[in-house]
């Protein structure tokens, strides 16, 4: 199976709001940081076939990367564009046992916002020059 690719979903502004709350997991908790990152990069060699308990099917082609560190839950909201390329469009910090509605609708709208217009919601890491890799 070939590796997937995995991108940051970016707003209108430039923000990668999953990068932006895994900068601030980083500060809060550096072992769930690190637990996320692993997450991702499962993801990223595994894709469509990565299953429970690392990741599961929300609904409305959103599904859940799940990490955790002592009793904290973390969870990264992601959607498959095409054969090999998962978006990671949302995350959160889960007190409860399900992923809330509002945060699955929130990134339902940005799996929306992508599939529009790919190339604006996709996040590209600027170099030091000032150009995008």
């Amino acid at each position: 199976m070939p590796e997937t690719r995995v991108i940051f979903y970016q707003d209108r502004d430039g923000e990668a709001p999953v990068l932006e709350w895994l900068k601030s997991i980083l500060k809060q908790d550096r072992k769930g940081y690190a637990n996320c990152v692993a997450r991702i990069q499962q993801l990223a060699s595994t894709g469509y076939e990565l299953r429970r308990p690392v990741a599961d099917y929300l609904r409305d082609g959103i599904y859940e990367l799940r990490a955790k560190h002592l009793r904290v839950q973390y969870r990264i909201l992601y959607f498959f564009s095409g054969p090999n390329v998962a978006i990671l469009a949302h995350a959160i910090t889960k007190d409860e046992d399900r992923v809330p509605e509002a945060e699955i609708e929130r990134a339902i709208q940005r799996k929306d916002r992508f599939e529009t217009n790919p190339a604006v919601h996709t996040y590209e890491e600027e170099t030091e020059d000032g150009e995008d890799e």
